[in-house]
């Protein structure tokens, strides 16, 4: 069997994705016997869109989850260094956050020499597995899933416009580089220069779909053969939080929709990714995605099914919503990082109540 671990964008509530893969990591550590043993030993293809792409990229490199939490915790506020003051008007218009500390954190973590001198390439041999990462590129206005598959179209080493030979970091970077929050990132293909940004705003917020497609769809050329004892997909989200109106909203203000609308529309296209992942595969494990639906675990559809699918999210509606805001207010926010032992607590709740070792193996 082929296995995808596909992790959602979400900013610093990516903490809660970690405590979800470090139980994840515990189970198959234990079962195989293999104390040292990391997820790039036992899945094949990892696919991330923003923070996702950050723990993908680290998980595909080898690293144990541990690490990586250890990352979010000891530099989440480095990640999120605001734009002095001070700095000229245009430029505090742009994004509230520096991207250079986020970009030198990377660059070291994805080297090959571990310096960040020597910056490690898409097609570097020290990425263990198959990585997916979305972005958008802004200059063209399209969503673009770059992978490290020598045999895609895009990655012919033969031509200058080879994805291969764009740096990983640069690749990370720009999967995170949210409008609003950071700078677009710079990269320069075949002598043209595109800007890129979150692969967020795009249909890939929640990454499991075009990872499946990625693999199975001969266009893509990994040829992975379909069918749910062939390939298991495992999603991972960062948490969905209610969107409806306060009860006593008069009048949708613009303040109120520039806020709100943005997010609603991420937060809707990932469920739609989800809702069709469940209609494909053959669902394994899922919270219920509305009432009328519900989470179409083992549920027979017409057509043969592509892969089997385990999804891992916790949704706090409205009745829920109220309390986890009542312990940290800040939970929701993307750049949140004093709410990140919040998160941890989110994480490990979730993880020991619902991650199975049936759904990994």
């Amino acid at each position: 069997m082929k296995r995808i671990l596909a992790l959602d964008g979400g900013g610093i509530r990516g903490v809660f994705t970690l405590e979800i893969l470090l139980r994840m990591e515990t189970l198959l550590r234990e079962h195989y016997g293999k104390p040292e043993m990391v997820l790039a030993d036992h899945f094949d293809l990892f696919a991330g869109t923003s923070t996702g792409a950050i723990i993908a990229t680290g998980l595909c490199w080898g690293m144990p989850v541990k690490q990586i939490l250890d990352m979010y915790v000891q530099y989440g506020k480095t990640m999120f260094t605001p734009v002095p003051w001070y700095r000229p008007v245009k430029r505090l218009l742009v994004s509230r956050f520096e991207a250079k500390p986020l970009s030198d954190m990377l660059q070291r973590m994805f080297s090959e020499d571990g310096d960040g001198v020597q910056p490690a390439m898409l097609d570097s041999p020290r990425l263990r597995k198959g990585l997916l990462v979305v972005v958008r590129n802004h200059t063209t206005g399209s969503a673009w899933p770059l992978t490290n598959n020598p045999n895609a179209m895009f990655n012919d080493a033969t031509t200058p416009e080879c994805n291969l030979k764009i740096p990983i970091y640069k690749v990370v970077r720009a999967s995170t580089a949210a409008p609003v929050y950071f700078d677009p990132e710079e990269i320069t293909l075949g002598g043209r220069r595109y800007l890129f940004v979150d692969g967020s705003i795009t249909p890939y917020n929640n990454p499991a779909l075009i990872a499946a497609q990625s693999a199975v769809l001969p266009s893509y050329r990994m040829n992975w053969p379909a069918g749910p004892e062939n390939i298991r997909v495992v999603s991972v989200g960062t948490m969905r939080f209610y969107s409806g109106l306060p009860e006593k909203t008069q009048t949708l203000w613009l303040g109120y929709n520039a806020a709100k609308i943005p997010a609603a529309l991420i937060q809707g296209v990932a469920w739609q990714q989800d809702y069709l992942c469940r209609c494909l595969g053959d669902c394994l494990f899922g919270e219920p995605l509305d009432m009328e639906i519900g989470d179409m675990i083992h549920e027979p559809l017409p057509g043969s099914r592509w892969f089997s699918y385990v999804r891992y999210n916790q949704t706090y509606k409205a009745e829920m919503l109220e309390e986890i805001l009542r312990i940290d207010p800040r939970i929701a926010q993307l750049d949140a990082v004093q709410a990140i032992p919040s998160l941890g607590d989110a994480g490990r709740a979730y993880a020991a109540q619902h991650v199975q070792l049936e759904h990994l193996i």
